[in-house]
């Protein structure tokens, strides 16, 4: 059950969301785990017929547009499995700082788990137009920018503005060419 008043109620629309790292932890700066995420999107593309419509993986959170006809589901999954996958990770390699902050950041609640990576809930936005549409996307693609780390959309790695510019991006996306919905 969601403990956010964010909420999906109609499938048929894409949705902007945006979940963060608890502790505002920089864990997606390392390589490693900021492929985790994307391995995860693509899985969600291929196996789970989830459309995504654009994303960025900063340094402590993801911002995506996508769609699906279960996506509460398909986001619970991704949080859920890049949580084991990294917390796995940050093990093997000996990030006991990081993980001691996960341990200390988790909800009382999680009685059955010892780590938190992700926040609760992931403030999903329905998308209701070709304006809101575009909006985000330029949101999303500018995010890096914004913060300082690059100085065009297109530099930061693990961003979609380099799909909309007709490059390879790192992973697949749908672009997007209007009409929302």
């Amino acid at each position: 059950m969601s403990r956010s008043r964010y909420k999906i109620f109609e499938t048929e629309y894409p949705y902007f969301i945006t979940s963060s790292l608890v502790y505002g932890l920089p864990v997606f700066a390392n390589n490693a785990a900021a492929n985790i995420v994307l391995s995860s999107l693509k899985y969600l593309q291929s196996k789970r017929d989830v459309t995504i419509y654009a994303y960025v993986v900063m340094v402590n959170h993801i911002h995506l547009i996508a769609k699906s006809d279960s996506l509460v589901k398909d986001i619970s999954a991704l949080k859920s499995f890049t949580a084991r996958k990294i917390i796995d990770y940050l093990k093997e390699h000996g990030h006991t700082n990081w993980l001691r902050k996960l341990r200390e950041q988790k909800a009382d609640f999680k009685r059955d788990r010892k780590y938190q990576l992700w926040q609760e809930g992931y403030h999903p936005k329905q998308i209701i137009g070709d304006d809101m549409m575009l909006q985000k996307v330029e949101y999303i693609h500018n995010n890096p920018v914004k913060r300082g780390y690059v100085d065009n959309p297109e530099d930061w790695r693990y961003s979609s503005a380099r799909n909309y510019l007709g490059e390879k991006g790192l992973i697949p996306i749908s672009l997007y060419k209007g009409r929302a919905g």
